[in-house]
C-alpha cells in the first residue's frame, strides 16, 4: 500500500513514516503543508493519504481544505484525517462525500498501532471509519434536524457504531443484543432517514452522513 503523509510536526511525521514502513507500507511522500499535500497527491496517486487538520501556512484547517480539494480533483481519493481537533465545517463537507474512503481519527484516542493500521487499510479499501467523538460533535450540531429526531436512543447508538465501520455482528456484541435486533434497528434507520436501497456498503455510510447535508 502506498501512502502520502501530511503532518507538520517533524517528530510525529518521522515516527508515522517509520511505523508504516515497519508494517510493509510505502510512504511515497511525507509533507508538512497543504500545497505540498496537493502536489504529492496529484503526482503520486496513493492508495490513501493521512492528513492532519492544521497545516501551514494557515495552521487552521489547511489540511482539511487540501483534502477537499484533492477529492474534487481525484474523485474517491481515500483520505484518513488524523488530528487533535474536530473542525466541524470542513469535516462535515468531507464526510458527506458518498464516494467512501474517508476516515477521521483523533490522535489522543488512538490506543494501539493495530487499531490505526486497521482503520488505514479500511479507508484505503473505500470504507469509512470515524472516531465516536467526531460523530457525537457532528450529531450535536444537527440534533434538531427532523430526520435525526426520528431516531430512538438505541438507533442513535447503532448509527454511531455503523459510523465506526463496525459490522452487524460487531455492533451486536458491543450493545449485547442479537444480530436480528441489529438488522431491525438498521432497517429502521434507513427508513427514518429516507434512504432507498442501493448497492454496496455506501448505504450504511449514507445513513450516518446524509442528514449532514441539510
Amino acid at each position: 500500500m502506498r501512502v502520502v503523509l501530511a503532518e507538520d510536526h517533524a517528530l510525529l511525521r518521522d515516527g508515522l513514516t517509520r511505523l508504516l514502513q515497519a508494517h510493509g507500507i510505502t510512504v511515497v511522500a511525507a509533507v508538512d503543508n497543504g500545497p505540498a499535500l496537493l502536489e504529492a497527491l496529484s503526482e503520486q496517486r496513493p492508495e490513501v493519504a493521512v492528513v492532519d487538520v492544521r497545516l501551514p501556512p494557515s495552521f487552521t484547517d489547511e489540511g482539511l481544505q487540501a483534502a477537499l480539494t484533492a477529492r474534487r480533483r481525484i474523485p474517491g481519493q481515500p483520505i484518513l484525517v488524523l488530528s487533535q481537533h474536530v473542525e466541524q465545517l470542513y469535516a462535515r463537507e468531507l464526510l458527506t462525500d458518498d464516494a467512501g474512503g474517508i476516515g477521521y481519527l483523533l490522535k489522543d484516542r488512538v490506543t494501539s498501532t493495530d487499531e490505526f493500521l486497521d482503520v488505514l487499510r479500511r479507508v484505503a479499501a473505500g470504507g469509512t471509519a470515524m472516531d465516536p467523538t467526531v460523530i457525537s460533535r457532528l450529531l450535536a450540531r444537527t440534533a434538531k434536524d427532523e430526520p435525526l429526531a426520528r431516531l430512538t436512543r438505541r438507533e442513535h447508538e447503532v448509527l454511531a457504531l455503523m459510523a465506526e465501520g463496525r459490522s452487524n455482528a460487531a455492533i451486536a456484541q458491543r450493545l449485547v443484543i442479537g444480530d436480528g435486533a441489529v438488522g431491525k434497528h438498521i432497517a429502521n434507520i434507513f427508513s427514518k432517514l429516507d434512504l432507498p436501497p442501493s448497492d454496496g456498503d455506501n448505504r450504511r455510510v449514507r445513513a450516518v452522513l446524509a442528514y449532514l447535508n441539510g
